[in-house]
């Protein structure tokens, strides 16, 4: 039986790709450093495949680094890897840059939307206070927030979708089975979700389906299995809203 979005009472998110626009955070946050050293030649995708390789190195390397700390040390590898001159100051605002991203124009309204029909569930590989500046942006309450630095490692590690699983089931109640894991990032997200056997949906802002470029994000050998794909967070919205709105099957 195909399986529907109204099947589910729960939607955990990954917030940045997926509802933060971190690639055109990321970038802008990138501009400094590239004016001072008069640089033209980085373009957005080279910076941005840099950033994907230097933050999941960074990740692996660190698990317990807290973020803001962590996107330091990113801007300092990326600086070594194309030669440009920074400093304290370039290398301590990159890393204080996240509560700058913006929100995509459609998750605010989408997300509100979403609030009507499901308990929303963040898992985040920021901290708290990053997170909670993003949140503002964003229009709702989450039900609940798990982040890196409650976990102290950083997605893809396994162990931090287990831990979701183990709080929703023990402080709220929630079975595995009411969960879709909706995420952006096949390297971050879908991969480990679906070792940890939840169902997912795939929201392919870069258009990775169609043959989009991976971003800011790591490329995975193999791309894995969804349950459902939408090119944004509204197409999602708007198919709950039909599926709830069709006359019951007879």
């Amino acid at each position: 039986m195909t399986r529907r979005l109204t099947d589910f009472s729960v939607l955990t998110f990954d917030c940045y790709g997926t509802l933060i626009d971190w690639e055109s955070g990321i970038w802008d946050a990138l501009q400094p450093v590239l004016h001072a050293n008069g640089c033209t030649e980085i373009t957005r995708e080279t910076g941005l495949a840099a950033f994907a390789e230097f933050e999941s190195t960074q990740q692996a390397e660190t698990p317990g680094m807290r973020y803001p700390e962590l996107l330091r040390r990113v801007h300092e590898r990326f600086v070594e890897r194309f030669g440009l001159r920074s400093d304290e100051a370039l290398d301590r605002a990159f890393g204080e840059s996240v509560p700058h991203w913006p929100a995509f124009p459609d998750s605010a309204d989408a997300l509100r939307s979403l609030a009507r029909s499901y308990r929303l569930v963040i898992l985040s590989n920021v901290d708290h206070g990053g997170f909670a500046a993003s949140n503002r942006k964003l229009g709702v309450t989450f039900d609940a927030i798990y982040t890196a630095e409650d976990m102290g490692a950083y997605k893809p590690t396994p162990g931090n979708f287990e831990y979701m699983v183990n709080r929703l089931r023990e402080d709220h109640g929630i079975a595995p089975e009411q969960i879709l894991h909706t995420a952006q990032s096949l390297f971050h997200d879908h991969v480990p979700a679906s070792h940890a056997g939840l169902a997912r949906c795939w929201i392919d802002r870069q258009g990775l389906s169609r043959g989009g470029s991976w971003g800011a994000t790591a490329e995975v050998p193999e791309r894995p299995s969804v349950d459902f794909l939408f090119p944004d967070l509204a197409g999602m919205a708007a198919q709950v809203r039909e599926e709830e709105d069709a006359p019951p099957a007879r």
